[in-house]
């Protein structure tokens, strides 16, 4: 990829989201994640009810706290909610004028589109790399994606008192891998 347009690489970080949860749909959904708090069921649960309210806050300006709720799911739904859900934020985003702003009721702010882009470039990589992880596997994202989701795991570690029920608290980072330094900051 050579864009670093932030369409460009949500598109991009979802798609990766996507081959991930594909792979993760024939898995046990009690599967161990790096997530402590969550096995596969409850992390996959997680990202499609983020997809259905970010679609929802994009898509309206605004959605109830209700509205990213995580749907409880058999294995055999995984694949169609989150297609349907990923579909819906894609087209929500795609709509959406640049510089328009939107309230995320999980974070009680106001934000332009282009922030929660970026947030939903972090959650996508990030939750692909734990989907992978939990499957025995290995997930790196494009050096684009890797370069903004350090930027924002830096800020993200520097706020006092961390970001409690979002990310873990931030792990020492090695400073030779800047995907690895991401995810220590953001708690893995």
């Amino acid at each position: 990829m050579t864009t670093n347009d932030p369409r460009g690489l949500f598109e991009a970080a979802l798609e990766d989201a996507d081959s991930q949860v594909r792979r993760a749909a024939s898995a046990p959904l009690d599967t161990p994640t790096p997530c402590s708090e969550w096995d596969l069921g409850a992390l996959l649960g997680h990202m499609i009810g983020q997809n259905d309210g970010f679609a929802a806050a994009v898509r309206d300006g605004d959605a109830p706290l209700a509205a990213y709720a995580p749907p409880t799911l058999a294995s055999d739904q995984v694949i169609a909610r989150w297609s349907d859900s990923a579909e819906r934020l894609r087209a929500a985003f795609r709509a959406a004028p640049p510089g328009r702003p939107l309230r995320l009721a999980e974070f009680d702010r106001e934000v332009p589109v282009e922030v929660a882009l970026g947030m939903q470039i972090v959650d996508c990589a990030v939750h692909a790399w734990d989907v992978a992880t939990a499957l025995g596997g290995v997930y790196r994202p494009d050096q684009a994606i890797v370069r903004l989701v350090l930027e924002s795991a830096r800020m993200i570690a520097a706020r006092p008192g961390g970001t409690p029920g979002v990310f873990a608290p931030p792990r020492e980072v090695a400073g030779t891998d800047p995907w690895l330094d991401a995810l220590a900051l953001l708690g893995r």
